[in-house]
């Protein structure tokens, strides 16, 4: 939902509802090339201007997953994100581990977060099963726990 106080204007709506449409983790790129789907001459420029205005608004989440492009998401608290560098797989990190490591830091370190963010980059599963397999678009991956992680997970 567009946050309360912004201006609603037909361009922010529109874009809104193309990152709704994508399912998140889009780029500005991808969003205008939906968007021109219906509305062959949505300019680029204005994708950028509506998703600076979302993002500061905070009805959008501009996440820098590793190298490339930002992508875009809709607002829903925080956001922490493990990578996958083959297939560009996003997978959302839980806030109780976020939060496990901001108290680490307080308890242990006396150092007091003001403001976290988490990028994990490394291999998914599917990936690490079978190389080489590159996706045309991040996508979200699964969230599955396996028993005897090491980590207590």
């Amino acid at each position: 939902m567009l946050a309360p106080g912004m201006r609603r204007t037909a361009q922010r709506t529109m874009v809104y509802n193309a990152i709704v449409r994508l399912g998140g983790h889009c780029t500005a790129d991808e969003i205008t090339v939906e968007l021109q789907k219906t509305s062959a001459r949505f300019p680029r420029s204005t994708v950028y201007r509506s998703l600076e205005a979302l993002t500061a608004s905070g009805s959008v989440y501009a996440a820098h997953l590793g190298d490339g492009p930002t992508h875009y998401e809709l607002a829903s608290g925080d956001h922490h994100h493990a990578v996958c560098q083959l297939c560009g797989g996003v997978l959302h990190i839980e806030e109780a581990l976020v939060s496990e490591l901001e108290r680490h830091l307080e308890d242990r370190h006396r150092f007091k977060p003001v403001h976290t963010e988490v990028l994990v980059v490394g291999v998914c599963e599917t990936c690490a099963r079978t190389p080489g397999r590159k996706s045309a678009r991040r996508h979200t991956l699964e969230h599955v726990h396996h028993a005897g992680g090491g980590s207590g997970s």
